[in-house]
């Protein structure tokens, strides 16, 4: 199981890209992807390292799991 803690925006933005997600939009420090054909939408801070909680409700969001973000 892959834990959640010390994944970086980078790391999160990848596994959102293999999902099928890609990037639509910028507001300031947050990162607006969007997966093709649903209405998912998931936001994405520029942190340099993104705390448990937040992972977990990306994941959430875009319903992956934690064994998606392998690095």
């Amino acid at each position: 199981m892959t834990h959640l803690s010390g994944l970086s925006w980078q790391d999160m933005a990848a596994a959102l890209q293999r999902a099928g997600f890609h990037l639509d939009r910028q507001r300031g420090s947050h990162l607006v992807f969007v997966q093709s054909g649903s209405n998912r939408t998931v936001v994405v801070p520029r942190h340099s390292e993104l705390k448990p909680g937040t992972v977990r409700a990306i994941l959430r969001e875009a319903g992956l799991s934690r064994e998606d973000v392998g690095r």
